[in-house]
């Protein structure tokens, strides 16, 4: 699975349900989307499992990957840029939850999206 994969599966669910993209919500479900499963390919060890569904006008997403390491917040530097998606996912999301397991770790948020 690509951000942009896991970006057009969120996309087909959101539309599915009736909710236009062109809005902030979509916009910041699609944002938490891609951060969630970037940062689990870049410092995650790859993608393990994806799942999203709408409930009551709330995306519940969550993404595993292969590392038990909870993210850390970092500060970006020329030499070495980022550290801005985790911030944003805990800014956006509602509920931000991290289980670790033998096999690495899930983060589950959800967005109110309606």
């Amino acid at each position: 699975m690509t951000a942009a994969g896991a970006r057009t599966r969120v996309s087909s669910l959101l539309e599915q349900s009736g909710i236009s993209l062109d809005g902030v919500a979509a916009a910041d479900a699609l944002l938490v989307t891609s951060e969630l499963v970037t940062n689990a390919i870049r410092h995650g060890g790859g993608i393990t499992a994806m799942s999203s569904h709408l409930a009551d006008g709330t995306l519940h997403l969550s993404v595993s990957d292969a590392n038990p390491r909870p993210p850390a917040a970092r500060t970006g530097s020329p030499q070495h840029p980022g550290g801005y998606g985790w911030p944003l996912v805990q800014r956006l999301a509602q509920r931000v939850t991290i289980s670790t397991h033998p096999a690495g770790k899930t983060i589950s948020i959800t967005l109110r999206v309606t």
